[in-house]
Formats: C-alpha cells, sequence, structure tokens
C-alpha cells in the first residue's frame, strides 16, 4: 500500500504551466526519485506536496488522507518532513541547537510552563536534547555537537539538515537535493543515509542531480520535462528510456547504471 499518492498534481504562475498532471506513488521503504533538468518543476511538485504552494489541480493523499494544500507543520505532524535545496541551518548555532531545533513539532506543553521553567518544561528539554543527540550520532556529527554549524564542511551541513528532519520521526521524508554541492565521500555518506533510513520503512521522495546516487539507490524513477512526467520505472528502463535521453540523461544514465553493474 502506498504512504504517498500524488494524483494529477498540477500548478500554473502567471499562466505559465509548471507542472501539469503529474501522478506517481510512494510505497513505505521505497525511495523514489525525481529527475529532469533545470525548470522541470522538480522543487515546484515538493513544495506542493509539502505545503508550501497550494496546487492548482489533483490532491496529495499522506496514509489515506487528503492533505492537498495542508500547511506544512500540520504536514509534519502526520508524518511528512523535508529538507531544502538550499541549507535551512542557523549558523551561529551549536549543531546539537541545531539538532534539537527539530524537535519543536513534537512538544505539547503549554507557554506557561515554559516561561515559568515548570518540571514538564525542562523533562520535555531534556528529552529533545537526548533524541538529537542520538540523531547526531546516527549522521556521524556527535563529535561536533557543541560546535557552531556554520564551522561544519558543506556535506555535514547536509547531513545535519537530514537529522533536523528526522526528528519529526517522519513516515515520508522529501529530500531536495541532499548531495548538491558535496565531494564523492560526503555523496557516499548522504547515500547510506538515506539507504538506512529507507530500511526502517520510511518512504523517501527524493530530488537529486546526482546520476551516479539516483541509479545506485532508487527502487523507482519519475521523470520530468517542462512540468510534465515523460517516463517512469526502475532505474535500468529509465536510462535505456529515448524520450528520457532526449531530454535529459544523455549517455550519464547508461554510464552510471554500467559503473554499479
Amino acid at each position: 500500500m502506498s504512504l504517498l499518492s500524488v494524483e494529477g498534481l498540477g500548478i500554473e504562475f502567471g499562466g505559465v504551466r509548471a507542472v501539469h498532471d503529474v501522478s506517481f506513488n510512494v510505497k513505505p521503504g521505497e525511495i523514489v526519485s525525481v529527475i529532469g533538468p533545470n525548470g522541470a518543476g522538480k522543487t515546484t511538485l515538493f513544495n506542493m506536496i509539502s505545503g508550501v504552494y497550494l496546487p492548482g489541480g489533483g490532491k496529495v493523499v499522506l496514509d489515506g488522507e487528503d492533505v492537498t494544500g495542508m500547511a506544512p507543520h500540520l504536514l509534519a505532524r502526520r508524518g511528512l518532513s523535508r529538507t531544502f535545496q538550499n541549507l535551512q541551518i542557523f549558523q551561529q548555532m551549536t549543531v546539537l541547537e541545531n539538532a534539537i531545533a527539530g524537535y519543536h513539532l513534537q512538544e505539547s506543553g503549554h507557554v506557561l510552563s515554559d516561561m515559568f521553567n515548570l518540571p514538564s518544561s525542562r523533562k520535555r528539554a531534556r528529552a529533545a536534547a537526548e533524541g538529537a543527540y542520538a540523531l547526531l550520532e546516527r549522521v556521524r556529527l556527535s563529535r561536533a555537537a557543541e560546535q557552531e554549524a556554520g564551522n561544519l564542511s558543506y556535506g555535514a551541513l547536509k547531513r545535519l539538515e537530514i537529522a533536523r528532519a528526522l526528528a519529526l520521526n517522519p513516515r515520508v521524508l522529501l529530500l531536495d537535493e541532499p548531495a548538491a554541492g558535496c565531494n564523492a565521500v560526503e555523496t557516499e555518506e548522504i547515500d547510506n543515509l538515506i539507504a538506512e533510513v529507507a530500511k526502517e520503512g520510511v518512504a523517501i521522495l527524493l530530488v537529486e542531480h546526482d546520476m551516479k546516487l539516483v541509479m545506485r539507490i532508487s527502487n523507482h524513477i519519475v521523470v520530468l520535462d517542462h512540468g510534465e512526467k515523460i517516463a517512469e520505472g526502475d532505474p535500468a528502463t529509465v536510462s535505456r528510456n529515448p524520450d528520457v535521453i532526449a531530454a535529459y540523461l544523455g549517455t550519464q544514465a547508461e554510464e552510471a547504471t554500467h559503473a554499479d553493474s
């Protein structure tokens, strides 16, 4: 059964069709990648799924519930979390504080208890700190917990953003170019982390330009061009699709497929 269903999703900006009639499903533990050339509508699609944009047509279904246009914080409480193409990190805060920030949507305390530092507030703070530190261990950043986030390498910042998204205990995780700007070692670390999360049953929707990474870890690939879906299937099928090659991949997909075979 699909955990996330995108059904005929579309949107226009100023009369220009950005995304049109896109549909696909993501099952628990599955990694589905959305690829396409620049301007294909990938991030716009992510923004509609995650509640940043209100779709002009179609719907988003999360675990059987129509959540189309629902605000991002409400989607997060229902188990859908995301990262962004541009880092959303608090550079002057410590690595641990950034990870703790991911827990704020789970907090159920009252303003007064926080104002007066009541035991319930302190208990929540301890639980958030412990959970955040465990996430940092998971993404191999625990040794940097007390450093300012701005001192981390770009790849480490990418892993920190994933850790913060995982703090919401998502059932569906949207990753927007998690390996962008990373070197080969950093990309492999992110590759392994994504695979680990998927093995735990989290449904992962990925936008990424690194074709070797996409072909290596994806169970299913959706290809967009000019806002429309032109192909979908497993990596081997997509990499040999003539429409995909003509629109975007060229020989990259073939090379990536053969390199990992």
